[in-house]
């Protein structure tokens, strides 16, 4: 059961005193919200109580706001949006926002894709981009889902992927087949075929005909934790 709004100071306006008026309007304790994340069931009780972790992650705050059906910018802290902090005063039209896909680009057996609506950001120096010859692209970002691709492309990785329309050359694209999709070495494999290949060689070959083949855009970047 939720303590109640006289039981402890009141929270200061923001994300803390947001979640836990959202978890009051649903019934739901702060221990079953922190089980459901995958955390102790002490860690969004410490959150809000005692501003520890001092924000929240994002993979937890995307997960929280799917729940709540809510913005996640709601669960996001002030100065997480605020283009007052970039490093140097840079100004804001010196960065590119890129969408982040709430959707995975399998490197395995391959994800159904359904919904393709963006839940977050990344941001990129306008700089660096040119940099690399990807000012002008359409860039979007997925997260990478299994292990066929290792070790060039491991599971939980992100990738920056350029969607600008382009004949197809080898090398590493988000495609989908059918209704899945998945991030695979593409090579040509004669007249109207084309050869998925997978890093990891414990996933063989397979060829597709060009015409049953969707190409999302080609993967021009990588993160991901140490």
């Amino acid at each position: 059961m939720l303590p109640s709004p006289a039981a402890r100071p009141a929270i200061p306006p923001g994300p803390r005193a947001r979640l836990l008026e959202l978890a009051r309007a649903r019934g739901v304790s702060l221990a079953a919200l922190s089980d459901m994340i995958g955390r102790n069931p002490s860690y969004l009780q410490q959150f809000i109580r005692k501003g520890s972790p001092r924000k929240l992650e994002e993979q937890d705050r995307a997960r929280l706001a799917r729940f709540f059906g809510v913005d996640e910018a709601e669960l996001r802290e002030v100065q997480e949006n605020s283009y007052a902090q970039v490093p140097g005063g840079r100004s804001a039209a010196e960065w590119v926002e890129v969408p982040r896909l709430d959707l995975g680009a399998a490197a395995g057996l391959g994800r159904l894709a359904r919904d393709e609506a963006a839940f977050d950001t990344f941001r990129f120096s306008r700089r660096w981009l040119a940099e690399q010859g990807l000012d002008r692209a359409r860039l979007a970002a997925l997260r990478v889902e299994g292990d066929s691709m290792e070790p060039l492309l491991n599971d939980g990785d992100e990738i920056l992927v350029d969607c600008t329309p382009r004949p197809l050359r080898d090398g590493i694209h988000v495609v989908r087949l059918g209704e899945t999709l998945m991030v695979k070495r593409l090579a040509s494999a004669g007249p109207g075929r084309i050869a998925l290949l997978s890093q990891n060689l414990a996933y063989p070959p397979r060829e597709v005909a060009a015409e049953e083949l969707a190409i999302i855009g080609r993967v021009v970047w990588k993160g991901g934790r140490v």
